[in-house]
């Protein structure tokens, strides 16, 4: 048995297992409605997961790109003014917080001059 909320205009907004305050009716089994309920639910759950997964990947990649940069900078493929001024400013901070905590120092320090 499930226990449903339904808008005015008849539309399913809530499905539980167990009765629940706002309920407005009771459905006996489980029907095509309640089933496309369900699904509808699980893809959601999924979108969800797979939102999570990208979030934590976009952090995962900000670093990606700085070591990308960094190494083109290193490699002299690029120069740092060839980025937009907020670009540089923004790569800079993120090189010295990063060199503060020993995640840049291969990059920073592998010759005399430093990438800057």
């Amino acid at each position: 048995m499930y226990y449903v909320q339904r808008n005015d205009e008849g539309q399913l907004i809530r499905v539980e297992n167990a009765p629940f305050s706002g309920m407005t009716g009771e459905v006996f089994a489980e029907t095509a409605e309640i089933s496309a309920w369900k699904n509808a639910g699980s893809v959601v759950d999924e979108s969800m997961h797979h939102r999570e997964l990208l979030q934590k990947s976009d952090l995962e990649m900000v670093r990606v790109l700085d070591d990308l940069i960094f190494l083109l900078i290193q490699k002299g493929v690029i120069t740092i003014t060839d980025l937009p001024e907020m670009a540089q400013v923004k790569l800079m901070n993120r090189a010295q917080a990063r060199q503060g905590l020993g995640g840049l120092e291969g990059l920073l320090n592998s010759d005399d001059q430093g990438i800057f």
